[in-house]
């Protein structure tokens, strides 16, 4: 992946979760995503933080989203790898995270959600 392929799916990621709409979020997912969280660990009773499927990562995020109607992100910095994305970006609250997407073509097959410790 170049970094301009990158760079213009981490805009579109962003917008897409600042939009807060779900639909528009998953367009980015393949059917047989799979997607690892610590934040799912505490989300998901029994997921050990791994979400299997993209009906579970939109009912996981819905969830999400309904914790925090104030979400926000602002991108911070994109990476590209050969098949990969990594995405840096602050939440709304100041806490810092990357999530790291594999990509098949346009889709998201699998993903990792990293957090750094909330500011202080």
């Amino acid at each position: 992946m170049d970094l301009d392929r990158a760079q213009a799916f981490a805009d579109a990621w962003v917008a897409d979760w600042n939009s807060h709409d779900l639909d528009r979020i998953m367009t980015r997912y393949a059917d047989d995503v799979v997607f690892r969280s610590p934040l799912a660990a505490r989300l998901v009773e029994g997921s050990q933080g791994v979400i299997r499927g993209s009906a579970a990562l939109r009912a996981y995020w819905a969830e999400g989203l309904r914790h925090n109607p104030g979400l926000r992100f602002d991108l911070l910095g994109v990476y590209a790898g050969v098949d990969c994305v990594v995405i840096n970006f602050r939440h709304q609250d100041g806490r810092r995270s990357c999530e790291v997407l594999v990509l098949d073509g346009d889709l998201v097959v699998s993903g990792w959600g990293t957090h750094a410790p909330p500011p202080t």
